[in-house]
């Protein structure tokens, strides 16, 4: 497991560039909620303590993690944005639909990045149980919410250089 000895919410906010100018778009999946939730907080607050002005992160809610891809588009489409970040998180179950979720949205995130010139920072958990994914979202795996939201503002930097 890649992170079980690493927490993920750790950054070193002197060697992050200044979010202030930085304007933001947040997907949120609605199915499995309580992980969601946890990973916009953690990416909201990651953003705002690196200068991001609350009403320049923009959050819109799709059904579920197969929805990112529509919801991210019609961000890239619709508004003026410097990343958009899709938070997710599809759980292992008894069938394939598991697998064919998540190579469904990964394939989709990068097909944006191809097509967009704004960076989509794929924030979806595939974890194999709800734990894993409470872990990863909050729990004492820290929060991949953070690290999307410090992958976002790097990116951001890194495309206007």
């Amino acid at each position: 497991m890649a992170t079980e000895n690493k927490n993920l919410s750790n950054y070193d906010k002197n060697t992050i560039p200044n979010a202030k100018d930085f304007r933001f778009g947040i997907v949120v999946s609605e199915w499995n909620e309580e992980v969601t939730e946890g990973l916009y907080n953690g990416a909201f607050s990651a953003l705002t303590d690196c200068g991001a002005l609350p009403e320049n992160i923009i959050r819109w809610n799709v059904p579920g993690s197969f929805e990112l891809i529509f919801g991210a588009r019609q961000m890239h489409e619709k508004l003026e944005l410097d990343a958009v970040i899709v938070i997710g998180c599809v759980i292992k179950g008894e069938t394939m639909h598991f697998e064919f979720v998540c190579e469904g949205v990964t394939q989709g995130m990068k097909d944006l990045n191809l097509l967009y010139d704004v960076p989509t920072i794929f924030c979806v958990l595939t974890d194999n149980n709800m734990q894993q994914s409470l872990d990863r979202s909050g729990g004492k795996h820290g929060n991949k919410g953070v690290e999307a939201a410090i992958a976002a503002i790097k990116m951001v930097d890194l495309n206007r250089k």
